[in-house]
């Protein structure tokens, strides 16, 4: 059984005992927009504005069932949205965009992240979290798992790709097939997507031709891993599969002591180098310390960067540092959601520059024209989601932190220098 995401949830201070990496000097934070509901992506637009991505709470439409197909189903309905921040103000400017949710309205698979091409087009990354057979069998036709090109004054937009049904037609590694598109990045005319679900990087030119795998990312070989109590309640039902179930079997080739997981790639960043990097959500049991960074380049796909847990976005600043962004510091079924923002210098110097204290289940970050680190976060509550944007971020680099980091200078790359609260959803 493949284990893909629905959600992206977890993180804390105690990240410095199991990644060795020591508390920074603590940077600072403001809350620039609340009451969002499953926030996702973020993105400053041409106007210098910053736009955010909501999921929405589903609706009383049709249902499909979760990826694991164990839980409640997910259903949709019409509550996604994007939303600018303007002078300390918010404003939905796109509505009415697909979104699946549990009955409580977490769990949403919908408008995921928004990105603005060199001319100053928006983009907009639709999520979906299951079965792609079922999406159109029962729902109609709706833009779960594609990508598509807003107009904001029209509240109208056309769809661009359907990464979805490239899954369902192509199946690129070779498992369960399923989709959940979470993080893009728009590199000259292609617009690259990391599919959570389908366990690859997707590569579509703008204009919606040559929809292409780039790669695909294997599973996770766990030896010894920690599982929940069989008591414990999950927080992450559509992941966790039921006590006994046999995900992989020695047969399979797997010792007993061995668990195989899924790599569930979670957000994308182009590189100064060129190359692309990839954060790593890991799927069940979500193990400390097991989430990579891969960059994948012309000489192909390696691991840049590991000793994570459940990353969920990355971000290169000009001068070439990379922020990762851990949705929770400890495995997701804990209950605990602590997040953290790490800083990586292109010495490969790590550096936590919040953890905690108010940062809980983030998904994703932006770097501002001003230096401040924009995150969503709170982004697995309804109705709570905030943005957050972080100050004092050049905090003292910490030379002992380490685990597993491949420095950047070993590339040999030559590093570019150069509340208002919103209205409830229908």
């Amino acid at each position: 059984m493949k284990l893909k995401p629905l959600t992206i949830t977890i993180l804390t201070f105690c990240v410095a005992a199991f990644s060795g990496m020591k508390a920074a000097s603590a940077a600072s934070f403001s809350v620039i927009a609340d009451g969002l509901y499953n926030a996702g992506g973020l993105s400053f637009g041409p106007d210098g504005n910053l736009y955010v991505t909501e999921a929405g709470i589903g609706g009383s439409g049709a249902c499909v069932p979760p990826a694991s197909g164990q839980g409640d189903s997910l259903c949709y309905g019409t509550s996604g949205a994007v939303t600018k921040i303007e002078n300390g103000k918010t404003e939905r400017i796109l509505t009415g965009l697909s979104s699946i949710a549990l009955p409580d309205g977490s769990g949403a698979g919908g408008p995921r992240d928004i990105q603005f091409d060199a001319t100053g087009k928006p983009y907009v990354l639709i999520g979906y979290g299951a079965n792609p057979a079922f999406r159109d069998r029962n729902l109609g036709y709706t833009d779960l798992g594609k990508i598509i090109a807003p107009d904001f004054k029209s509240n109208s937009w056309t769809s661009v790709a359907d990464f979805a049904n490239y899954e369902l037609a192509n199946n690129p590694d070779g498992g369960d097939v399923g989709s959940n598109p979470l993080g893009f990045v728009i590199d000259g005319n292609k617009l690259v997507a990391a599919d959570a679900g389908a366990n690859d990087l997707l590569s579509v030119n703008t204009g919606g031709s040559n929809l292409q795998a780039i790669t695909t990312f294997p599973e996770d070989i766990l030896t010894n891993p920690v599982f929940p109590p069989s008591d414990t309640p999950s927080n992450e039902p559509a992941q966790v599969p039921s006590q006994g179930e046999a995900v992989r079997s020695p047969t399979a080739g797997l010792r007993p002591s061995q668990f195989a997981t899924q790599p569930v790639p979670s957000g994308v960043a182009k590189g100064p180098d060129g190359a692309y990097y990839i954060s790593q959500f890991t799927g069940f049991p979500f193990p400390e310390g097991g989430a990579k960074i891969y960059r994948v380049g012309a000489d192909g796909t390696s691991v840049f960067a590991d000793g994570f847990t459940q990353l969920t976005d990355l971000e290169f600043d000009p001068a070439g540092n990379l922020y990762a962004l851990q949705y929770a510091n400890q495995s997701a079924w804990k209950g605990d959601f602590d997040g953290s923002v790490i800083k990586i210098a292109a010495d490969g110097t790590r550096t936590t520059l919040l953890s905690g204290n108010g940062l809980e289940s983030p998904s994703a970050l932006t770097i501002g024209a001003d230096g401040a680190v924009y995150v969503t976060n709170r982004s697995d509550r309804p109705g709570l989601g905030q943005v957050l944007r972080i100050e004092n971020t050049k905090s003292i680099p910490e030379p002992d932190s380490a685990l597993g980091v491949l420095a950047i200078a070993a590339l040999g790359v030559a590093w570019l220098h150069k509340k208002k609260e919103l209205p409830n959803l229908p």
